[in-house]
């Protein structure tokens, strides 16, 4: 299972980057994905909406499948990446290269509220 040091996680499986400009960059984990099977569609929140910590706030369709995408903090949709709007698949191709949306948060304190890789990991039970 890949799960970048860099990044920080959330019990739901989203995985979040912190970029130089105070935004977030958020998708799901190789883990979730792997869990998903082959994704079918994605529907992505809409910018400029407000959500809440662990808020649903978008979703991912597989063949098995649907589940919903939750805010890791809270803040403003900033925006959605098209392209994997367009081709779902390259989700499952690298989790972490195909990002579903970018938030700016509320609070920035809040990110350390989430985990870190190594919770990330024994949370999900690997090693």
């Amino acid at each position: 299972m890949n799960v970048p040091a860099n990044l920080k996680y959330t019990p739901t499986h989203e995985w979040v980057l912190s970029e130089a400009d105070g935004t977030l960059t958020i998708g799901i984990t190789d883990h979730a994905q792997e869990a998903l099977g082959d994704l079918v569609f994605i529907e992505p929140p809409e910018p400029g909406r407000r959500v809440v910590a662990k808020e649903a706030c978008a979703v991912v369709e597989s063949v098995k499948a649907a589940s919903d995408i939750y805010a890791p903090v809270t803040g403003e949709i900033i925006a959605v990446n098209a392209s994997v709007v367009d081709a779902p698949e390259k989700v499952n191709a690298d989790a972490y290269a195909n990002w579903l949306f970018r938030l700016k948060p509320a609070n920035a304190a809040d990110l350390a509220d989430l985990l870190d890789a190594a919770a990330y990991t024994a949370s999900v039970g690997q090693e």
